[in-house]
């Protein structure tokens, strides 16, 4: 599948990534490749996960034989993209959240406030440090570190109910913070949940990096107009994921791969 794309995540959250993508390709066969084994990244050493992602998208890559790699997770890209792209020999684009699309929406002579809503652990990151030092120094940035909304976007493919938990999860963090109005997604799963933040908070700007990417991955690989629309939905482990491909369907007609251990 040369004239593919390989979509890389833990869990669903690339699925956000993807359907920008498919806006982008909408004629592409795409790969979409989720790590269920090692979900949720989140509870793993950095050393180990880095290890990990390369091996898995190295192996899917000798596999399927993409002609772009898509990392559609801010863990993967922050702790291995210089990796993939010293061992693999096709384009990798990586996702980081899009704190410079916020820092320039403000002007550098007012401390305006935005969010800064991730995971625990990517909220932490060197990474995002520089990322703030480097594009939105002249901002207050209020970071909110989630592990439960990684939960709740999955339980949402799975056609789970949702509202109540994600009300009750953020509405003290923006209480708290009443002159935020814009805030960063920086984590892929977050805006599979758009739809409800926006009805919930209407008056916020959620942001992340989705349409960058896709835009990126465009100028990389040009569409080919006379492509398949295939999905392919990998993912490692014994688990099916469950809901994952009824997801999927809307994009384009889903093939089931066998797991890639």
């Amino acid at each position: 599948m040369a004239d593919s794309i390989l979509i890389f995540d833990s869990g669903v959250g690339g699925l956000s990534v993807l359907a920008q993508v498919r806006a982008q390709f909408p004629e592409t066969c795409l790969n979409y490749l989720m790590d269920a084994e090692m979900f949720p990244y989140g509870n793993r050493d950095d050393d180990q996960l880095a290890k990990r992602i390369v091996d898995v998208c190295v192996r899917a890559c000798d596999k399927y034989s993409p002609a772009l790699l898509v990392l559609a997770c801010n863990t993967a890209s922050t702790l291995a993209l210089p990796q993939l792209r010293t061992a693999l020999n096709i384009p990798v684009v990586g996702v980081v959240p899009a704190i410079r699309v916020a820092g320039e929406r403000y002007s550098k002579d007012s401390m305006s406030t935005f969010g800064l809503l991730a995971t625990p652990a990517t909220i932490r990151r060197p990474y995002t440090d520089k990322l703030i030092n480097d594009f939105a120094s002249h901002c207050h940035v209020q970071r909110f570190g989630s592990k439960e909304l990684v939960t709740i976007a999955e339980q949402k493919i799975r056609g789970e109910p949702i509202d109540q938990a994600l009300q009750d999860h953020l509405e003290p963090w923006l209480q708290q913070n009443p002159t935020m109005k814009t805030v960063v997604l920086g984590c892929t799963h977050f805006p599979l949940l758009r739809d409800e933040l926006e009805a919930y908070w209407p008056d916020i700007d959620w942001i992340d990096s989705g349409e960058a990417v896709a835009r990126q991955a465009l100028r990389i690989f040009p569409a080919d107009p006379a492509g398949k629309q295939t999905i392919h939905l990998i993912w490692t482990g014994s688990k099916r994921p469950e809901g994952v491909s009824q997801y999927l369907s809307q994009f384009g007609q889903v093939v089931l791969e066998a797991s890639l251990e």
